[in-house]
Order: C-alpha cells, then sequence, then structure tokens
C-alpha cells in the first residue's frame, strides 16, 4: 500500500495572536482535529481521495466558525452565495458551483456536478435548478445566520466596500476551507468552498471554485487547494501554476509551492496560502499572511494542526 495523507485549510489569515484567546483557538484547532480525522479515517479504511476530500471539506462547511457552508459571509443583499469545486487527479474530471443558497454542503453538489452531469461548472439558478434536480434539501436563511458574520457585514453595509476573509482589520480573518489527499492507489484530489466576500456585490466569484485558480489535482503531479486574495490567484491561475512548475520545471511540491506563494503571487500583489500533496504523500502548506488555519496527517503518524507561523 502507498503513502496515504491529507492537509485541510481554513483560510489564509487568522486572528492576530494578541486577539485569539486559548479558547477561541482551542475551538478553531477542535474542528480542524475533527475534519482532518473525518478525512483520513476514510483514506485509511481504503475510500478515494474523492471521497476524503469531499468528507473533511463537509465537516468544515458545518462549522460557522469558517467562511464555507454554515459560516458564510453575508452579501451586499444580505444574503448568503457560496462557491465550491472538486477535482479528481486520476481522471481530471471536475465539478464546480458558485453562487448557490440554501445548500447545506455546496462541495457535495460540485461532486455531483463531476459525476452525475457531463459539465464542470454550475453558477447561480441553473445550479440550483441541478440540486432540486437531485432533489437536495434547501436550508433556510436562519440556517446560516451567525451574529459574528451579521456584525461583519453591518460595518460596511450600504457601503461600495468589501472585505475579504484575510483583510486589514485584523479581527476578522476568517476564510475559505479545502482539502487535499493522496490516497492507498496514489490517486489525488482537491475540494474548495468558500463563502466569499462580505458585502460582495455584482455576482462576484472569487477562485475558489475555478478550475486551474484555486483548486486543481492532477495524479502526474499534485492536489492543490487555494486561499486568500481570490482575484490574485485567477490572475495567477496559481493551483495550475504549481502543477505546471513540477510538470515542466522538474520542481518538487515545496519548492514549486514556496515560488508561488512567496514570489510569484507577492510580485502580483496578491496574499494568501495554499495546501498541497503529490502522488508520493509528500505535503507542503506555504502562507504569506500572518497565519492559515491549517493541519495534516501522514501514514507515519506526522501529525500537524497549526494556525500561525511557528
Amino acid at each position: 500500500m502507498k503513502k496515504i495523507a491529507l492537509a485541510i485549510h481554513g483560510g489564509a489569515g487568522t486572528l492576530v495572536k494578541g486577539m485569539m484567546t486559548p479558547e477561541k483557538e482551542s475551538l478553531y484547532k477542535e474542528v480542524l482535529e475533527s475534519a482532518l480525522h473525518m478525512g483520513y479515517h476514510l483514506l485509511k479504511s481504503g475510500f478515494s481521495a474523492v471521497d476524503a476530500v469531499e468528507a473533511s471539506v463537509k465537516a468544515l462547511e458545518d462549522s460557522h466558525l469558517f467562511n464555507a457552508g454554515k459560516g458564510s459571509v453575508f452579501t451586499s443583499e444580505g444574503k448568503h452565495e457560496m462557491d465550491a469545486s472538486i477535482m479528481d487527479g486520476k481522471t481530471l474530471k471536475a465539478g464546480a458551483v458558485s453562487l448557490v443558497s440554501g445548500i447545506k454542503n455546496p462541495i457535495s453538489l460540485a461532486r455531483d456536478v463531476m459525476e452525475k452531469s457531463e459539465h464542470v461548472f454550475l453558477a447561480s439558478k441553473g445550479a440550483m435548478q441541478f440540486a432540486e434536480k437531485l432533489k437536495y434539501h434547501f436550508e433556510d436563511e436562519n440556517y446560516f445566520y451567525d451574529e459574528f458574520r451579521y456584525q461583519q457585514w453591518q460595518e460596511i453595509r450600504g457601503t461600495e466596500s468589501f472585505k475579504l476573509d484575510h483583510s486589514v482589520k485584523k479581527d476578522s480573518k476568517f476564510g475559505t476551507v479545502g482539502a487535499v489527499a493522496c490516497d492507498s492507489s496514489g490517486n489525488l484530489a482537491a475540494a474548495t468552498s468558500t463563502g466569499g466576500m462580505t458585502n460582495k456585490q455584482f455576482g462576484r466569484v472569487g477562485d475558489s471554485p475555478m478550475i486551474g485558480a484555486g483548486n486543481y489535482a492532477n495524479n502526474k503531479t499534485c492536489a492543490v487547494s487555494c486561499t486568500g486574495s481570490g482575484e490574485y490567484f485567477i490572475r495567477g491561475v496559481v493551483a495550475y501554476d504549481l502543477s505546471c512548475l513540477m510538470e515542466y520545471k522538474n520542481l518538487s511540491l515545496k519548492d514549486a509551492a514556496k515560488e508561488l506563494i512567496h514570489n510569484r503571487l507577492l510580485n502580483i500583489g496578491g496574499d494568501g496560502g495554499l495546501i498541497a500533496v503529490d502522488a508520493h504523500g509528500n505535503i507542503t502548506m506555504p502562507f504569506n499572511t500572518e497565519g492559515m488555519y491549517r493541519a495534516s496527517k501522514e501514514s507515519d503518524g506526522a501529525e500537524q494542526i497549526s494556525i500561525y507561523a511557528n
């Protein structure tokens, strides 16, 4: 059996250490640990990388602590519009949804797009019609209501401003979630889910549901899930660029990820981080923000659950 490995993230950009109470830190780490163990248990039981990343992301979507699923931020209209994508590194099949509402686990709908449709990317009303066709249960708005998220929105409601998950306001750093995995057959998968940015307008879509920008998997190279300033990850086609640096430049996973996050992304004005795994089960989780909610577990028992750089 080949080496198995799983990494997850809950967004780049975090509460600064001075504002992170031991109680809050413990809460975040508990959810990260639970999501990590959920996906890793599936890998250890022989399930696929796709199964594992979906399970871990669903666990994060079910928590109000992260900006995805239940914890999604408010749009300028006071609604929740969620995005998600998933990719199978073995087949290069992928599924993505954008601007969906009422869906408890957008990552599962993205997987259904991949496996139960002829398409890759469904958005807005069309994605909702697809969910209805599959008899999805739609949660009401109360399910997604979180007082902290609501107050975030109130601060900038009615203005042209929007707030990234990792914005300058240091007590509002919460973000996208994602997972990457290598299963016992050496197959890779990546999944990413987000509630977008607070007070977003005009149907804005970030990098999370875009294959090659915020999410990518290819057995030849790696599986990647990104988090950060979405517009820059889109412009830099970051997830696919990581794969390209490995395939065409023969860089290692770690070196390729370091080049992207600490050089190329910064050079165009972007910030954030990513998690990635290769077909040998190697994991890397670089970021250029103060922190990134992250966790990983490998076959040799090595486990990491961290928020800050050290």
